[in-house]
């Protein structure tokens, strides 16, 4: 199924979209003839449960997947004619899983960010060393910058990740569960740099596992099952108690949050009928 919220014409304005998106493993199609169109300068987060083909169309709209039909358009232009160097300064992606040396510290790691910026008659500059220092200050880590990356928290290391990001100067950011393993308070720390990167002019968009903070903290909701999109829109007009019955099989009662008037569910229980298994797993 297409985005419901799809239109065509959407795509002239939309900094990342796809249309008839089909995308495999081998013989098996993973995502199925998917039309997108993502809004600018706001946070997306894609939800669904597990093997529904969330991370599969990140590395989609990232260029790290290579549909099998369709195309995916940035910037109104096939995502296929970008250059390396030249996607890397449009297109940002923190995969789920990531790792460094031992004893990089969180201003080394950043500085990694500017590569794409590199070139052979291009070296480090002032420009580059204003701009990490830009970066350090979004992802509020000037106090840490020379503090090795294995001796900070969770959320102080996922944060420098992302600065790494924001130093590379992109308009986009793709970021893939990146609260994972993080405890709460950590969490929140990373949903609020996402935020300030948004209001700062950056389209983000997240893949998550959790569906509240999915609520709370994004403008758009691309909402997966199976390889397909069974609801797009903001928050508080898609997420019903149908719709979560839908993707994960339970039972619940929504209230909205007197602070935000994002949508919180509550009183939660397995359905008598289970959902529709996945049929894909990845």
């Amino acid at each position: 199924m297409n985005d419901p919220a799809f239109d065509s014409s959407a795509l002239a304005s939309s900094p990342l979209g796809a249309q008839g998106l089909t995308l495999a493993y081998g013989k098996r199609a993973v995502i199925r003839n998917l039309d997108l169109a993502l809004p600018a300068r706001r946070v997306t987060a894609i939800v669904g449960p597990n093997g529904c083909g969330k991370s599969t169309l990140l590395a989609g709209l990232a260029r790290l997947h290579t549909p099998e039909t369709g195309h995916v358009t940035l910037d109104g232009r096939d995502i296929r004619e970008f250059g390396g160097r030249e996607l890397a300064r449009a297109l940002a992606l923190l995969p789920q899983s990531v790792s460094a040396p031992e004893g990089l510290t969180a201003a080394e790691l950043i500085r990694f960010g500017r590569q794409p910026h590199q070139g052979w008659l291009r070296h480090w500059s002032a420009e580059d060393a204003r701009v990490v220092s830009a970066a350090l200050a979004a992802a509020d880590l000037e106090a840490l910058a020379d503090r090795p990356l294995d001796a900070m928290s969770g959320g102080q290391r996922q944060r420098a990740w992302i600065a790494m990001t924001v130093a590379q100067q992109t308009p986009l950011l793709l970021l893939d569960e990146p609260t994972t393993a993080l405890d709460l308070g950590h969490a929140i720390e990373v949903f609020e740099l996402i935020r300030e990167l948004a209001a700062a002019g950056k389209t983000v968009v997240m893949v998550l596992h959790d569906l509240v903070n999915a609520c709370r903290y994004a403008d758009h909701l691309i909402a997966m099952r199976a390889g397909e999109i069974i609801a797009a829109g903001a928050p508080s007009e898609v997420v019903t108690t149908d719709l979560v019955r839908e993707l994960y099989g339970i039972d619940c009662t929504l209230l909205a949050d007197p602070g935000t008037g994002s949508p919180v569910l509550t009183n939660l229980r397995r359905t008598r009928e289970p959902a529709p298994a996945c049929a894909v797993s990845r």
